[in-house]
Formats: structure tokens, C-alpha cells, sequence
């Protein structure tokens, strides 16, 4: 099974619940679990898990190389271009790597064969393996993390070498980037189930609304986790989801000791033990909903994995039970 972790918006609490579910379930030691960082502009699922870095994968996209002595300026390549990524100035050819998109069409329609694609690097993909342990029980998480190169605008070639590492035969999370727009949107394609999580604020429902709206366009079942739960009115988000029919698995109280225990770099099972069994549950829900809603469309990494050098470019429960730890 393989469950994305997305959020309308940034800072509603996405990575404390990824890396939770991550070591909750590698407690109950059941099945294997691999996390896979999907922000990969700012990846951030390190800080909380701690891993051991194995090993690094490059990863490359394939852009123009111009031979200028073979080139006649004709200009076809940049008229086929539909990024901009490639212009004809009097004749003299320039190239913009950073716009391109890796498809290959100006030097197919290049007339003399004057283009050429080399491998360009546009991030890493790190692998390696986090422990976790609590009251004597412990247990390993596969970590996997994808990282852009500073200052490169395309992500989504990061993010589909860091999903082709997603073990099907286990459980796998991908904790998403914020957001509804491209690398929100190549982390959810294909998976089993999107858990939302969201806060109890008016921007929170806002942005919440779109995340939904973008899964149902994707054929995507989701749910929603309403996190920091008191602190606001959570009745519009819940009242919203009873309308949309989306389920709310789960409400996480406010509490300071979450807070403080993340600024120390440690998770929600750390901070409050008890979630363990709760966050397992949580994943239990979620089977039962994918059974109920049908298979989700083919997971893009049973595909065959691109050549080197190259990136292919029923009425829910909404009574979920709130989480009220006490005043720390």
C-alpha cells in the first residue's frame, strides 16, 4: 500500500504526521515501511527520523547541446520549442536549461542533426535507514529522500527518481510537498490513498477544499486529518467534510509538548507515546477505505524505470475521536 501525506497549505503539520505513521508502524514491526521525502525543495522528514545515509543517487534530465559549426540557424528548434527553453537570435542559437523540460523535440526536428541532449543534474535521491525505538520495542524505517539542486524550478523529476524507490510489497508514505500544483500533484499520482491534513483555521478549510478537489480530479480517495485540533473552530472543516463526504480519520489536540518535542528534532510517538497505537489505527482506516472506494489506477513505479540520464518526462464516519492530551 502506498499512502501520500499532502497539505493544502504549508505548516499544518504534514511532516510530523508522515514520520509519525512512519515509526508507529515500524513499532508494531508488521511490514516493512518506507518514508519517502517528496518536498524535495525543502525537504525537511530528516530532521525528525534521524537516518543513517547509505548511499545517493544522481539525478539528470537530458538537455540541448548545440553544435554551432553544424547548426544553420534555420530556427526549427526553437519554433517547436513550447517552453522557451531554446531561442534563435540573428542566427546565433542559445539554450536555456533551466526552462527545459527534457522532451526532446528540438533536436528531432533539427534538420542537419546539429543538437545533441547531455545529462544535466537537477537534484539527488539519498537512501538510507532510520532506527526507532520506544519502551523497549523498536523497529526500522526505509528512508528515502529526494533534493533539488539550489535554484533548480523543476521538481517533479526529483520526485519521480525518489518514488521509483517505493516498496509496493510494503507499506510506503510519501510525505508531499505543500501545496495543490505540480509536485503535490506527481507525489499523489497513482497512489492507493492521500491522507490530508489540515488545521481548524479559515485558510486551513480554504486550502483543504482544493487539496480534495485535486485528488477527486486525479481519481484519488482521500481523508483528513484535522491537526492542532482546539486551537481554532474545527465545526466548518468537520461541517465541510460531512458535505463533501470526505472522511476526517483522525483529530490531533493542540499541545504544547508536540511543539517542543519537534523543535528538538523528535516525532509525535516521542512526544506522546499513546499515538503509536493510534496513528496504526489510523492506517487501518485507510485500508478500509480504499476497499470500500475500489483500486486506485496503476502505481507509476511498477513501470519499467527510465534509461540512465533520462527522467520520463458509502456516508463516512465523521466523528473521528479528538485527541485531548492534557495542559503541559
Amino acid at each position: 500500500m502506498v499512502i501520500a501525506v499532502a497539505a493544502g497549505k504549508g505548516g499544518t503539520g504534514k511532516t510530523l504526521i508522515s514520520a509519525g505513521l512512519a515509526q508507529a508502524l515500524a513499532l508494531a514491526g508488521e511490514q516493512p515501511v518506507t518514508l519517502v521525502d517528496c518536498d524535495v525543495e525543502e525537504p525537511n522528514a530528516d530532521l525528525v527520523l534521524h537516518p543513517t545515509i547509505e548511499s545517493h543517487e544522481e539525478v539528470h534530465v537530458l538537455v540541448p547541446e548545440v553544435d554551432i559549426e553544424t547548426c544553420t540557424g534555420c530556427g526549427a528548434c526553437a519554433r517547436h520549442c513550447e517552453f522557451s527553453a531554446i531561442a534563435v537570435l540573428r542566427g546565433k542559437v542559445m539554450t536555456f536549461p533551466e526552462l527545459c523540460a527534457g522532451c526532446g523535440v528540438c533536436a528531432y526536428v533539427c534538420p542537419v542533426g546539429a543538437i545533441r541532449e547531455v545529462p544535466r543534474k537537477v537534484g539527488t535521491v539519498a537512501l538510507g535507514r532510520a532506527a526507532v525505538s520506544l519502551d523497549g520495542r523498536q523497529g526500522t524505517v526505509r528512508f528515502v529522500q529526494g533534493r533539488t539542486e539550489v535554484g533548480e524550478q523543476r521538481s517533479p523529476p526529483v520526485i519521480k527518481a525518489a518514488k521509483a524507490h517505493c516498496d509496493t510489497e510494503g507499506l510506503t508514505i510519501l510525505d508531499s510537498s505543500p501545496g495543490t500544483s505540480c509536485p503535490m500533484q506527481e507525489t499523489v499520482e497513482g497512489v492507493d490513498y492521500c491522507l490530508l491534513v489540515t488545521e481548524p483555521t479559515p485558510f486551513g478549510l480554504h486550502d483543504l477544499a482544493m487539496a480534495v478537489d485535486t485528488c477527486r480530479r486525479m481519481g484519488v480517495p482521500a481523508g483528513v486529518v484535522i491537526n492542532r485540533d482546539g486551537l481554532g473552530d474545527s465545526g466548518p472543516v468537520v461541517d465541510y467534510c460531512r458535505r463533501e463526504g470526505v472522511p476526517v480519520l483522525w483529530r490531533l489536540a493542540h499541545s504544547r509538548a508536540i511543539a517542543e518535542a519537534y523543535a528538538r528534532g523528535s516525532g509525535l510517538v516521542e512526544a506522546l507515546p499513546e499515538t503509536a497505537e493510534e496513528l496504526a489505527g489510523l492506517v487501518e482506516r485507510m485500508r478500509d477505505e480504499v476497499a470500500e472506494s475500489g483500486p486506485a489506477a496503476e502505481y507509476p513505479s511498477e513501470r519499467k524505470p527510465p534509461a540512465p540520464g533520462r527522467v520520463e518526462a458509502s456516508d463516512p464516519d465523521q466523528d473521528a475521536p479528538a485527541r485531548r492530551p492534557g495542559r503541559n
